[in-house]
């Protein structure tokens, strides 16, 4: 087993879990096969990454993390209210049901609808987990330098 503590050049294999406090799971790698990610590639967002450092092989951690830390607090400036007919006539608006809107530079921006009254449809683009605290749990399997994918 290898002693290298997981940092900036490494390539990590592990299993990890994000859930919520209460133990309701989000994303689980634990009943599959371990993601493998290289520190600093965007695959896990730095904040979370940032638990993982000087982890090594073997070892097991659960940690708390706050929304500053996760997926930032709910925005009520990111609620907008549109009017029914600026969307297409046979599409299903009721609350939580997701829509893929462009945004100003053309990338991909996904609101859920939160209230729909009338000829009102207001859509939420916070990120779902966003207010939330969520628990992070993580089991490094391997740790390796990073170097040129073989």
């Amino acid at each position: 087993m290898n002693e290298l503590p997981v940092d900036k050049g490494t390539r990590v294999k592990l299993h990890f879990a994000l859930k919520f406090p209460d133990g309701e799971v989000i994303d689980s790698t634990f009943e599959k096969e371990p993601a493998s990610l290289e520190i600093g590639d965007d695959n896990l967002p730095e904040n979370f990454e940032a638990y993982l450092m000087g982890m090594k092989a073997g070892d097991r951690d659960s940690f708390q993390v706050p929304p500053e830390k996760a997926f930032g607090q709910h925005n009520p400036n990111n609620v907008q209210t549109f009017k029914r007919h600026e969307f297409s006539p046979d599409m299903v608006l009721e609350p939580g049901v997701m829509i893929s809107f462009a945004d100003a530079r053309q990338s991909e921006l996904p609101g859920v609808v939160s209230r729909v009254e009338g000829d009102e449809v207001e859509v939420d683009f916070n990120h779902p987990l966003a207010g939330r605290t969520l628990t992070f749990e993580v089991e490094i399997i391997d740790v390796e330098p990073a170097g040129p994918a073989h």
